[in-house]
C-alpha cells in the first residue's frame, strides 16, 4: 500500500504566523509531516510526498526516512490536483492508495479506522456538533455516502466535517485515474485532489467513515495548531496522573 501526501501548499491563512510550511509545525519535537510518515512506515505503508512551497525544508525534514519526494514547481498556480498529477505513476491498478493532506494531525487510532474500511472509495469525516458548527469543509451524507459537499453548505445540510484523509481501493483506481486524467485534460488545475472523488460521486458511491470522538486537526489557522498542543498537554497530564 502507498500513501500520497500533498505537501505543496503555501498555507496562506497561517503564513503570517509561521515562517515554514504548516506541515512542519512541531508536536512534541517532531513535525506533523514527520509523525505521519513514521506512522505509515510502522504500518508498512510507503509514503510519496509531493512538495512545493519551501520544498527544501521538507526534504531536510524527511532525509533520514524512507519516503519518496516529488516536487510540484507549479504549486502557486495549481491546487492539490496538480500535485497529485506529479505522483500519478505511483497509483497502481493492483494496489490500494491512501491520499491525504500533509497538514493533518492524526494518530494510529484513526489510521486503524481508515484501513478497516472495505469500501472502494472512502473519506474520513467527523459528525461532532462542534465540527458542524465551526468546521471548514462539509459533507451531506445519506446512507453512508456523500450526496452534498462544500465550504459554504447551510447548517441544516451539514452532517460531517471532512478530515483531509481518504483511501481508494485497487478496484476503484481505474475510475479514479480516468477522472483525474479528464480533469487535467480539461485544465481544471484549480481543483483539489478530493474533487476527483466528488466528481465520481455522481455515478459511484463515495463513502465516509465517521471518526467522531477521535482527536484530529487539519492545520489551516494558528488556532488549529494551538488546539493540537492543548490536546497533547491534556493527554500528557492525564498520563502523569495515572
Amino acid at each position: 500500500m502507498v500513501a500520497i501526501i500533498m505537501a505543496a501548499g503555501v498555507g496562506s491563512r497561517i503564513s503570517r504566523h509561521v515562517d515554514k510550511p504548516k506541515c512542519l509545525l512541531e508536536i512534541e519535537g517532531e513535525s506533523i509531516l514527520r509523525r505521519t510518515v513514521k506512522m505509515l512506515l510502522r504500518n508498512h505503508i510507503s509514503s510519496v510526498v509531493v512538495t512545493g512551497y519551501q520544498h527544501r525544508q521538507i526534504a531536510r525534514e524527511l532525509q533520514d526516512l524512507q519516503a519518496t519526494l516529488l516536487h510540484n514547481p507549479f504549486y502557486r498556480v495549481t491546487n492539490s490536483l496538480g500535485s497529485l498529477w506529479f505522483a500519478r505513476d505511483y497509483i497502481q491498478d493492483d494496489e490500494d492508495v491512501i491520499l491525504l493532506n500533509a497538514d493533518v494531525f492524526w494518530e494510529q487510532d484513526i489510521l486503524d479506522i481508515l484501513l478497516l474500511g472495505k469500501e472502494n472509495a472512502l473519506l474520513l469525516a467527523d459528525s461532532s456538533v462542534e465540527r458542524l458548527e465551526q468546521g471548514d469543509y462539509f459533507f451531506g451524507v445519506h446512507d453512508g455516502t456523500i450526496v452534498k459537499y462544500g465550504k459554504d453548505m447551510k447548517r441544516v445540510d451539514r452532517t460531517h466535517e471532512y478530515v483531509g484523509v481518504g483511501i481508494v481501493r485497487a478496484a476503484f483506481v481505474p475510475v479514479f485515474c480516468d477522472m483525474m486524467q479528464y480533469m487535467m485534460d480539461s485544465e481544471q488545475y484549480n481543483c483539489w485532489w478530493e474533487d476527483i472523488l466528488y466528481r465520481c460521486s455522481s455515478d459511484h458511491d463515495v463513502y465516509i467513515r465517521d471518526i467522531a470522538g477521535h482527536f484530529w486537526a487539519e492545520v489551516d489557522y494558528i488556532e488549529d495548531y494551538e488546539r493540537i498542543m492543548n490536546y497533547i498537554c491534556q493527554r500528557n497530564q492525564g498520563k502523569a496522573a495515572e
